[in-house]
């Protein structure tokens, strides 16, 4: 078996960069001063997000500044791995909304009174049924012509193929790669494919995209946005497969509690038909269910879907697969040589 090779730096490392930025630290719109009111005074937001949704929010931010609630409104944004962007607020880094990639990542704000105890309550009254913002599929992007004939999660495990997939203890989207990989063969083909097919593990889901597209792997596990992203910025060598079996992604959206009216403006915008329709044309599946009617072609439904709920929930999941110092999964990275630091 060869080593691992973990596209990251040391965690150390990782969590400065993170406490900085993150992967992209922008600033949208005109200098202004305080955060937390809105409806036309001068308010700077900071939004802090997973990698992934960076160009979607690209157009939101803009779409929202054009209201009255955004009007007078700049932005600073932050794009990183899940897990990072978590750990940077958790140590300082300003926010007055988070997007990440899972619900324990915006959790673990709660305790500090980061984010409101009753946060996912207060998402679904601005639109976000049970705190999300999207939702998607855990899926396979391969090759043009899929010359190594991928169409199921066996297929992962003939000789010779290589997978990409980004290390599920920097990131939120790993996770659920790995719940996909876990609902259809367990614990034992979780080994069997993280320990002889998966060469490398990007620290992120937009790194682990760049990897592939760059031209290793022969599978990159990902989502239906992974794939629509790529084509929208001109990749043309890539195909998407859908399991018939997979895992429901949910992404939650959160306004903190340091924000006020324009942070909490800007959750009900995200949550709105024009702003899930971005979401929509890049791929992303809208919890709005307006949008997602009206776009209902782009997204088929797989033959068996499961979610976190049928595995009891991301504290039970987290505790048996994922926790560093007990959990399967964790056991199987770390004795595979990749690095299980937070």
């Amino acid at each position: 078996m060869k080593p691992k090779i973990l596209l990251s730096t040391i965690a150390a490392a990782a969590l400065l960069v993170a406490g900085c930025g993150g992967a992209s630290d922008t600033s949208t719109g005109a200098s202004a001063s305080s955060s937390g009111s809105g409806g036309g005074s001068k308010t700077s937001l900071s939004l802090v997000a997973y990698s992934t949704p960076e160009v979607v929010y690209d157009e939101i931010i803009p779409d929202f500044q054009a209201t009255s609630a955004g009007k007078g409104v700049s932005f600073k944004t932050s794009y990183g791995a899940s897990g990072d962007q978590s750990r940077a607020v958790l140590a300082g880094q300003k926010a007055d909304v988070v997007a990440l990639s899972l619900a324990p990542d915006v959790d673990k704000l709660v305790p500090d009174k980061l984010v409101p105890a009753d946060w996912v309550k207060q998402t679904e009254a601005a639109g976000g049924a049970g705190g999300f913002v999207t939702t998607s599929l855990v899926s396979f992007v391969v090759r043009k012509g899929n010359p190594k004939g991928i169409h199921g999660w066996d297929d992962l495990l003939k000789p010779g193929v290589k997978v990409v997939t980004p290390n599920p203890f920097t990131s939120g989207a790993a996770k659920w790669n790995i719940m996909g990989a876990y609902q259809h063969g367990g614990l034992a083909y979780v080994k069997k494919l993280l320990t002889q097919h998966v060469p490398v593990q990007p620290k992120s889901g937009r790194e682990a995209l760049q990897t592939f597209t760059g031209g290793e792997g022969d599978v990159l596990i990902s989502y239906e946005y992974e794939y629509a992203t790529a084509v929208k910025k001109g990749e043309k060598n890539l195909e998407l497969v859908q399991p018939a079996d997979t895992f429901l992604i949910q992404n939650p959206i959160a306004a903190t509690s340091a924000t006020g009216a324009a942070g909490k403006a800007f959750v009900k915008f995200a949550l709105g038909d024009a702003a899930q329709q971005h979401f929509a044309d890049w791929g992303y599946r809208p919890v709005n269910p307006t949008v997602l009617a009206k776009n209902k072609s782009k997204f088929p439904d797989p033959q068996s879907l499961k979610t976190i709920a049928d595995f009891g929930g991301w504290s039970k999941v987290n505790d048996q697969l994922f926790d560093p110092a007990k959990g399967s999964v964790a056991k199987i990275e770390s004795d595979a040589g990749v690095s299980t630091a937070k």
